[in-house]
């Protein structure tokens, strides 16, 4: 009997192992991206479904090559709850990487809540892509202390300098056509503001560049993030006598904000960043009251930054129903970023990925990626900005259809060739301003 208990726990033992082994194989046979972002609000919608995607087309076709072995995508979701809660987002990416084990992370949205889950994905050793933070102070971690921040990358939008540089030149576009059909002869500005870290180096810079382009700051405005309410800061604006309202907005602000503006008729125009007026569902959040909004974007419908983002956006149009926002680069973090990089590789070890990553040059929907560095030379994992790399959209609401209208024979230097996108359409002066102003 002794023999036999004896004979049965050994039989246990090889089963049990025999059970982990494949469990372990089955295991190996998948790498898991963790998604990270607020699932609750558009932002980490799109974040989830462009991560979607990119799962359902590499799996499609087998997998990503991995050495001598394909392996399936397998997507862990992640609710940061980032705009509410910081300690959330922290706990949200500890779980991703202790419980769920995953290998790679994508997303993130709130400066704030990312810088926080930053420390915390580089502490695991884990590459994190942020698609949604814009703070340069994200990447310049990187070249500050590279052996601990390496395996962070920014995947869109490019940063909060680059993004106001683009910003002003939308601005300037859009004062120049004011000046010259209105007969303006000094443009002013009124720059609004959300409460949120990002916006910060924005509002210092606009203070530079606006009188550097001729025109006048009337006063600086900086409603909630989640202000349902802007009368008050909308009646100052108009009192103010502004042409032109300067927008910083990532969050639901900007709903409130062009709608009343619009039930208002306030006779200057918006231009700048909203990334609610990114949305299809923006016009009837609006109500309609907010025609000839305009925003800096990254994908509208019937625009093409080059040849692959046509197929991109009806693609996705057609499985979610909506024009992508800009936090739908999740998709291509994984499906031009990671999946080729992990088969230049053949490994899944982090550190031969990232070594690849940070040199490589690749086309996206919205444009090339290649990674700066900093005067000093050293990594920072920062996207360029510029012709031939990323340069984001400004696009306009004109009666119900989201318009592309820059860049449009832009040129960054006399002796450069102009940049038009197909697809472009003039900028349109909301007719109530032509009206006041138009003599």
């Amino acid at each position: 009997m002794e023999r036999w208990k004896k004979g049965m726990f050994m039989l246990a033992i090889i089963f049990l192992f025999f059970m982990s082994n494949v469990t372990l194989s089955f295991g190996q046979d998948v790498i898991k991206i963790g998604v990270i972002g607020p699932m609750k609000f558009v932002q980490g919608i799109g974040h989830w479904n462009g991560a979607t995607m990119a799962a359902e087309e590499i799996n499609a076709k087998g997998g990503i090559q991995v050495g001598s072995k394909k392996m399936k995508v397998e997507l862990v979701q992640a609710d940061s709850n980032e705009f509410l809660s910081i300690p959330d987002a922290t706990t949200a990416i500890e779980r991703l990487i202790t419980r769920d084990k995953v290998h790679y992370i994508v997303g993130g949205f709130r400066t704030e809540a990312v810088l926080a889950m930053q420390d915390i994905a580089m502490e695991h050793k884990k590459i994190f892509i942020g698609v949604g933070a814009a703070h340069d102070e994200l990447c310049l971690r990187v070249a500050r202390d590279y052996k601990t921040y390496k395996y962070w990358f920014r995947g869109s939008p490019f940063n909060s300098s680059f993004l106001g540089r683009t910003s002003f030149i939308h601005l300037g576009t859009v004062g120049a056509i004011l000046k010259g059909s209105l007969n303006i002869p000094k443009v002013k500005v009124a720059i609004t503001a959300e409460k949120a870290e990002w916006t910060e180096p924005m509002i210092k810079a606009a203070e530079t560049a606006i009188p550097g382009m001729g025109m006048e700051t009337v006063g600086i405005w900086r409603p909630s993030a989640v202000a349902t309410d802007v009368t008050a800061e909308l009646s100052a604006i108009q009192r103010s006598e502004a042409h032109i309202i300067f927008t910083i907005f990532s969050a639901s602000v900007g709903i409130p904000f062009a709608r009343q503006a619009g039930e208002l008729k306030i006779p200057a125009v918006q231009v700048g960043i909203n990334v609610e007026a990114q949305k299809d569902g923006f016009w009837q959040a609006t109500r309609g009251m907010g025609n000839y909004v305009a925003t800096m974007n990254t994908y509208a419908r019937g625009v093409e930054s080059n040849e692959l983002t046509k197929a991109f956006v009806d693609t996705y149009v057609k499985r979610f129903g909506e024009t992508p926002t800009y936090t739908a680069d999740t998709y291509a973090a994984i499906i031009y970023g990671l999946a080729p990089t992990i088969e230049q590789a053949g490994t899944l070890d982090a550190d031969k990925i990232v070594s690849l990553l940070e040199e490589r040059v690749y086309k996206t929907p919205s444009g090339t990626v290649k990674y700066m560095k900093d005067a000093q030379g050293r990594h920072l994992h920062e996207l360029t900005w510029g012709p031939g790399y990323l340069t984001a959209l400004g696009v306009q609401w004109q009666d119900g259809e989201l318009k592309g209208f820059w860049p449009n024979k832009w040129k960054v230097a006399p002796e450069a060739p102009e940049i038009t996108y197909k697809g472009m359409v003039p900028y349109k002066i909301p007719p109530w301003m032509i009206e006041k102003y138009k003599k």
